[in-house]
């Protein structure tokens, strides 16, 4: 009788087994198994000429704090079904304004409030465009990136506008606690509070919602134009707190900062398994993505390659994990 127990046990542990492996989407990991692999490949091939170091890494958290700062928004809007491509140079102009309000006087504070108050104008912006006046959200955010890009350029006529408060690049880039860069403390706060939004709020159940089937979500009751409203204030607001970051660690307002930081952004969060498409999200794969895109680069330098040929490289491996990565059907 016990033998017979023992033999059912394990019957049902493999059918079990079975039914998990049949479940089991590899194609929804990929960024990690692409992350490991690209970790141990310049590990193994760039080993001595030290990529593996201490300092090295604490320079690719440094290099991908901005974008995954930026990635964490992006991930609500790309989520929702929309994108945002004015993010990089809402980064430039909000370095500026912040840099521009220390030098006027008004102090840290000043410059942290005009550099998150220029990033959430944008998108408030951006997000009435597209809810009110019903522009995509592709033309909305090409037409704003350039205004906002010439704008940036027009104010100081191309100049940077230097930072002086040694205050405000200590806290917002520049400083250390102990071993740990600063800004890698600003980066994990907000990733910790993009993760929570997402899967602990309703906000983050309906924006996925909304991408999902927006029909469907407004049927049952979702304000889907106030969600990607939010959602796109996100993305301005995340977009000038980097535009601080880029001028505390620089020491400088620049109207450079953020430029070709958008497709790095959108890379980031579509290899981190969130759908184009929208109604799928994920924060941690988007933090994995960011990371992956730094490494790839960092690694890339390291090997002596030149520009056109580090472009290269990265777009094949960003175009095959996102190919072999999970796509979404709506």
């Amino acid at each position: 009788m016990q033998s017979k127990d023992i033999k059912v046990n394990d019957q049902l542990s493999k059918d079990a087994s079975l039914s998990f492996l049949k479940k089991f989407d590899w194609r929804n990991y990929i960024v990690y198994f692409a992350f490991i692999g690209v970790i141990i490949y310049f590990s193994v091939t760039l080993y001595d000429d030290g990529f593996v170091s201490a300092d090295n890494m604490m320079n690719i958290v440094r290099q991908t704090a901005m974008i995954t700062i930026m990635a964490v928004a992006m991930t609500f809007v790309i989520s929702s079904a929309e994108i945002d491509l004015s993010i990089g140079s809402i980064t430039a102009l909000s370095s500026l304004f912040a840099a521009l309000a220390i030098q006027s006087g008004f102090g840290i504070i000043g410059g942290l409030v005009a550099g998150l108050a220029t990033g959430l104008a944008v998108g408030f912006i951006n997000g009435i465009l597209i809810t009110k006046v019903k522009i995509p959200s592709f033309l909305v955010t090409l037409g704003t990136m350039g205004i906002i890009s010439g704008t940036a350029m027009w104010i100081t006529d191309t100049a940077p506008v230097p930072i002086l408060d040694q205050t405000f690049n200590f806290v917002f880039g520049a400083g250390e606690i102990g071993p740990i860069p600063i800004i890698f403390v600003w980066t994990f706060i907000v990733v910790v509070i993009g993760h929570i939004l997402l899967r602990k709020t309703s906000f983050g159940r309906q924006t996925l919602a909304t991408g999902g089937n927006e029909s469907a979500a407004k049927f049952s009751g979702i304000n889907t134009a106030k969600i990607k409203l939010y959602a796109f204030m996100g993305t301005g607001l995340a977009a000038g707190f980097a535009g601080i970051l880029y001028a505390g660690r620089m020491q400088a307002g620049r109207y450079t900062f953020g430029q070709g930081d958008e497709m790095s952004v959108i890379a980031a969060v579509i290899l981190g398994g969130t759908a184009l498409a929208g109604g799928t999200g994920t924060i941690i794969g988007t933090v994995v993505g960011s990371l992956m895109i730094g490494v790839i680069n960092n690694g890339l330098i390291i090997m002596g390659l030149d520009v056109s040929q580090q472009m290269i490289i990265r777009g094949l491996i960003i175009v095959l994990a996102v190919a072999l990565g999970r796509k979404s059907v709506r």
